[in-house]
């Protein structure tokens, strides 16, 4: 009989974690230390919550960990708070069971970090604390008894350096023999006075008696319902179906009473309560030293968020970002179009004239391979703001722009939404989840596609490559990186100012909800964590877009090659020219419209296809380039743009205006139908998708018009 392997699927166990801090522990860093490349993101059944997994191998045990999103409190204020928390406490089984609750805190913010995990070890599972960014903690002077944490806190501490791997070891090496049952029991519970108690009793018993918690958990309950409505509210909204509410609303109120009775002010009780016990428990356990120089953060902070410096600072950065993108990505831009040329060659010479062989080489290679030749550009943008992001200064760009976004009637809370859509608007609209008040997120999901996301940038690169003229400002800044920083600022005044415009629309009256926003400390970036980003935006680049631009590529290279003519010639067919085929067509049939921009009918064309993705037109353009200019080698498509010719006047068909007009018309038009589907998931109604397009793509066409006439009139 053959004996069976043990693996984590046959004779092994399987553990399932729970990673959760409050933001900027650097939990990210953490849950990437512990699975590496083995990570996956999905949503959560029956919500748009962004669920990332990830899982390590230890001997026979598969460890699947989930990184939830970061949160503050067990009371949810947003969506994604609320999943983080109904996962913790068995809310929702149906989701997740949860073995060992992993909590990442900051070494250095310990006051801040330990009210999370008291609240945490109250649930009764078991409970490991990370003490993440130890050499942070010791260069401001702090110095950690690990011991006296544990025998306090009753819980296993595992101090690491996630950024440098320190300490990974050791911690899996900890989830793996932790001995669930008794780290459960080991975990102590906060503790109050015995008039607390008494006054508490009614309420716990109550919950003992409906729910199945354990008495750790029912009594941190009764605690926080008495010490908040907040918390009340949204546990009677989960459990309305199981309780008697007036009943229990009654129980609150006489233990409230009966409290006040004894002179104990029951308002905010659990929070002062459990940070009575975590300042004894750091008085014990932490000691700091006086011979600390100042935090080099709070310096840089005074200069780099200042009101005046700051935002010039930050134009300087990314201007210099923009002018490495087209001084050294160009190199690499030049090996990927030489290779496709080859590829092009290859083809030509294997394949017979015909069908396929257009197909193949003016098709496929050379609408693919026109737009993978702005992957460089595009690493190179995401390998900056991924440095930018882990140096600490993302977060420094956020606390500045929400000085703007409050000018324009929103809190800061939409500032994460719309620096993510930087990268793309999709996980950005998703973010507004973390916007409280419905309508300021309903504004914020409607101006998030202001924000020039990574899909537009191979047309802002094409366009600006082809019209743009060299030459530098100061000797210093060229005339191309000056025109991208640009396309991104107008991105973001059109945001302010669409926003400012349906504060008055849908009447919000009254001051933005309040954003209190904690700065990171400066760090030095992880070029290994940062190269790991950068593969992953490459993957979903070549896999999830090249899809797109493949598909689109063949539908678009049938269109503009038939009908045919039936004259035959040597190779057996014979191509009508492209005006005529079924996209030429269609391509005059639209130019009427957006011939007042500039745009022709080639353009119009690419403005339909980026539907499917802005990037497609990049690979529409080359596709008919190819077919109108077929040879043995791909159009060069950036000098194909310039050497167009007006076949009336035989001028250029394209001039600086045009350029600019169209990079106008980019930054402000709804382009990207992915975007008007997750509005649409997430406002759960086709109005406001349906608004967005009117308004953007208005708002566009008025701006282009307005940019090429002027240009005309300037001449």
């Amino acid at each position: 009989m053959k004996q069976q392997s043990a693996t984590p699927s046959s004779t092994g166990r399987k553990l399932t974690i729970a990673l959760v801090g409050n933001p900027n522990t650097g939990k990210t860093s953490v849950f990437n230390s512990l699975t590496g490349l083995h990570q996956k993101v999905g949503n959560y059944p029956g919500v748009t919550v962004e669920k990332k997994t990830g899982s390590f191998l230890s001997g026979n045990t598969e460890v699947e960990i989930i990184d939830l999103p970061g949160l503050y409190s067990l009371v949810p204020k947003s969506l994604d708070d609320k999943i983080a928390s109904d996962i913790l406490t068995n809310q929702k089984q149906d989701i997740v069971t949860i073995d060992i609750i992993v909590l990442v805190a900051d070494a250095s913010n310990l006051n801040r970090n330990l009210y999370l995990l008291t609240q945490i070890m109250d649930i009764g599972k078991p409970v490991i604390l990370v003490l993440n960014m130890m050499d942070v903690a010791k260069r401001n002077g702090l110095k950690i008894d690990r011991d006296c944490l544990q025998n306090e806190l009753g819980v296993k501490v595992i101090p690491v350096v996630a950024k440098k791997g320190k300490g990974i070891d050791e911690l899996k090496r900890e989830i793996i023999s932790l001995k669930i049952a008794e780290a459960a029991r080991g975990a102590r519970h906060l503790e109050v006075e015995e008039k607390f108690k008494t006054a508490l009793a009614p309420v716990g018993d109550y919950l003992r008696e409906k729910t199945a918690y354990g008495p750790g958990y029912v009594h941190s309950l009764s605690l926080r319902f008495i010490s908040s409505d907040d918390a009340l509210k949204y546990w009677l909204e989960e459990w309305r179906d199981k309780l008697d509410i007036p009943h229990f609303k009654s129980l609150i109120a006489g233990a409230r009473k009966q409290l006040e009775s004894l002179d104990f002010n029951w308002h905010m009780a659990e929070a002062r309560l459990r940070y009575r016990w975590i300042d004894r428990l750091l008085a014990s356990c932490v000691t700091r030293s006086d011979e600390v120089s100042p935090d080099i953060s709070v310096k840089l902070d005074k200069i780099l968020t200042h009101s005046v410096f700051g935002p010039l600072i930050f134009l300087l950065i990314f201007a210099g970002i923009f002018q490495t993108i087209f001084s050294y990505a160009e190199v690499p831009m030049n090996w990927i179009e030489a290779g496709m040329s080859l590829l092009g060659q290859w083809v030509v010479h294997i394949i017979p004239a015909g069908l396929l062989q257009s197909l193949i080489v003016d098709g496929i290679i050379a609408g693919v391979g026109a737009v993978l030749v702005f992957l460089p550009q595009i690493l190179a943008l995401f390998f900056f703001l991924g440095i930018l992001e882990d140096t600490g200064y993302m977060s420094r760009v956020a606390f500045m722009m929400d000085r703007v976004m409050r000018g324009a009637g929103l809190s800061g809370r939409s500032v994460i939404p719309l620096l993510s859509s930087f990268a793309c608007a999709i996980p950005g609209i998703m973010a507004t989840r973390t916007v409280h008040d419905w309508k300021e997120r309903l504004i914020t999901i409607l101006i998030a596609p202001f924000m020039s996301c990574s899909a537009r940038l191979p047309v802002y690169v094409l366009i600006i490559g082809a019209f743009i003229p060299e030459g530098r400002i100061l000797g210093i800044v060229s005339y191309s990186a000056l025109t991208l920083l640009s396309l991104y600022l107008l991105g973001i005044a059109a945001a302010a100012g669409s926003a400012y415009v349906f504060k008055k629309v849908l009447k919000r009256g009254g001051t933005p909800s309040s954003f209190v926003m904690e700065l990171p400390p400066y760090r030095r970036p992880s070029l290994r964590w940062t190269s790991l980003q950068m593969y992953e935006r490459a993957k979903l680049f070549v896999t999830d877009a090249g899809k797109i631009i493949l598909a689109v590529t063949i539908v678009l290279w049938f269109l503009a090659s038939f009908p045919r003519n039936e004259t035959p010639s040597d190779d057996g067919f014979t191509k009508a020219p492209i005006e005529q085929t079924y996209a030429g067509r269609f391509g005059k049939t639209l130019e009427p419209l957006i011939k007042p921009l500039g745009f022709d009918w080639k353009i119009g064309i690419g403005l339909i296809t980026s539907f499917a993705a802005r990037e497609v037109m990049v690979s529409t353009l080359a596709t008919i380039y190819n077919l109108e200019d077929a040879d043995e080698g791909s159009v060069d498509l950036r000098q194909a743009l310039v050497n167009d010719k007006d076949p009336q006047t035989g001028k250029p068909l394209y001039t600086i205006w045009t350029a600019l007009s169209l990079l106008v018309y980019y930054v402000l038009a709804m382009q990207c139908m992915a975007t008007v589907a997750i509005v649409k998931r997430e406002t759960n109604s086709w109005r406001w998708p349906l608004i967005m397009i009117v308004y953007m793509t208005t708002m566009a066409y008025l701006a282009s018009f307005t940019v090429y006439h002027i240009g005309q009139l300037w001449g």
